[in-house]
């Protein structure tokens, strides 16, 4: 079966494939797309910024899509940067700049608590809507850690790991993370529907 992401994050792309084709789909993505198709996410929750996107590509080129918007919540930000994870501090700004003003941000906040939370839309053509959310629950580190991961991972301390979810193989990572979580349940939904 094939499944369109509707993303053009390269990151993304790869977790997905790295968990979706083991499981024999195939997966294509809006690089594999002759033309630029840019769908803005003026939604309100991860929830709403995924359908934007799935149900976009759904509708224009009839085929199933699922879409994911994620990002992390820290709870002493009012949970900062939450659904502005990719643009905040500016859309290019680099994640080293991101996280480094993030760690100056928590200099002397007591309350580390976060969560990386992501919601994946699946839309199909006729309309059907479904949306499938996961969550990882963490704390912000004191320091960037790891080469691995990207985005927020080298400063989310995740304690089953004691250290930072960068610092561990993708591989490992992705058995924990909020895209495994809700990709689980798209799994199991299209699994069910079969």
């Amino acid at each position: 079966m094939n499944i369109f992401i509707a993303s053009a994050n390269k990151h993304k792309i790869e977790e997905f494939k790295e968990m979706l084709e083991p499981l024999g789909y195939e997966i294509s993505s809006l690089n594999d797309l002759d033309e630029d198709i840019e769908i803005e996410e003026n939604g309100h929750s991860f929830e709403e910024n995924a359908l934007i996107k799935a149900r976009y590509i759904a509708k224009k080129f009839g085929i199933i899509a699922i879409s994911d918007d994620s990002g992390l919540e820290i709870d002493a930000l009012n949970k900062q940067p939450g659904i502005y994870s990719a643009r905040f501090l500016g859309h290019d700004t680099s994640y080293d700049y991101k996280n480094l003003e993030i760690l100056k941000m928590m200099k002397d906040k007591k309350d580390r608590t976060c969560r990386f939370i992501c919601a994946i839309a699946l839309c199909y053509p006729d309309g059907k809507e479904y949306v499938f959310t996961g969550s990882i629950e963490g704390t912000v580190a004191y320091a960037i850690e790891g080469p691995n991961g990207f985005g927020y991972d080298p400063i989310f301390y995740y304690e089953p790991f004691k250290t930072t979810l960068a610092n561990v193989d993708p591989s490992k990572k992705n058995q924990v993370s909020h895209r495994h979580n809700a990709l689980v349940k798209l799994l199991e939904f299209l699994n069910e529907s079969k």
